[in-house]
């Protein structure tokens, strides 16, 4: 393989802008969650956002950018193993795209997430104001146990946050890679060699 690295272009601008907008949003409804006002409509438009913007990710992971596509960089346990065991060299892994362990990131990112709104649309505090719009159409024990749930995903869903820009100081300081940059131009320096997946 080669070691001459080239400007490559990973990450288009759906995908740039979706997870940018997903920064924003969730940062805005876990805030107002926790601290906003008695009356969560605020909270609520956020968790609205967060919602549009899974939909439109899953889909584009479907249909979008050829690096975008699960089924580009979804791998098999083997291969997560393979790359976690890579995880503590120095070595950068200059990965076209999520690498293993990240792709097993992005799913359970957006798993907890569609858990987390699904919970917040379901849920039934009882207060007859903070109530979730489908919240009617379940029984009282279904919109309880989803209230019961929603504060607990959000609590993991701020660790993965922590989890995840740990991840980018860990690859900027162990291995020499500067995951944010490419997720703002869209480029990254990778070797002429690499292709998607690896």
């Amino acid at each position: 393989m080669s070691d001459h690295l080239e400007n490559t272009y990973v990450w288009d601008p759906v995908v740039r802008v979706l997870h940018w907008a997903l920064v924003i949003s969730f940062a805005t409804a876990w805030g107002l969650g926790k601290f906003g006002p008695n009356q969560m409509t605020l909270h609520f438009y956020a968790g609205y956002t967060v919602a549009g913007i899974v939909v439109l990710r899953v889909l584009w992971g479907l249909f979008g950018f050829h690096t975008a596509k699960f089924v580009n960089f979804v791998r098999g346990p083997k291969q997560v193993i393979s790359y976690a065991k890579t995880l503590p060299l120095k070595e950068p892994s200059r990965s076209f795209g999520h690498n293993p362990v990240g792709a097993l990131f992005v799913v359970g990112v957006l798993v907890v997430l569609a858990m987390q709104i699904a919970s917040g649309l379901l849920a039934d505090p009882e207060d007859y104001i903070n109530v979730g719009p489908l919240a009617q159409y379940v029984s009282a024990s279904t919109a309880r146990k989803a209230l019961s749930l929603h504060e607990p995903l959000s609590t993991l869903l701020l660790l993965m946050v922590v989890a995840h820009i740990g991840a980018i100081f860990w690859y900027k300081k162990r291995k020499g890679e500067n995951l944010v940059k490419p997720m703002v131009t869209g480029y990254a320096d990778l070797p002429q060699s690499k292709t998607a997946g690896e």
